[in-house]
């Protein structure tokens, strides 16, 4: 089994990323609008409680569909690559 080299500038570049996300408040990252806001504040927490549920069940099928390409693209990764090496070998002749 071949181990996975990342080059340095990748490593760097996702280290970078990850400290930043870390440095920026987590107000940063959400929409801040005001009416959502307001609404959510004025209902009981039954209401909230029940945005957040839904708020993880709409994450699932798109985050299962990105996973899944990924995991299949992953497993053929090296598909196309033997076919090349085949081609070439017959050009040598």
């Amino acid at each position: 089994m071949r181990k996975l080299r990342v080059p340095k500038s990748v490593l760097v570049a996702a280290i970078a990323v990850a400290v930043l996300a870390l440095a920026l408040p987590p107000v940063a990252f959400s929409q801040g609008c005001s009416l959502c806001y307001s609404q959510a504040a004025n209902s009981g927490a039954r209401l909230i409680d029940a945005l957040r549920s839904g708020i993880v069940i709409l994450i699932i099928p798109p985050l299962s569909i990105c996973l899944g390409a990924m995991f299949f693209t992953y497993r053929k990764r090296n598909l196309f690559h033997q076919a090349d090496r085949r081609l070439e070998s017959w050009s040598d002749w």
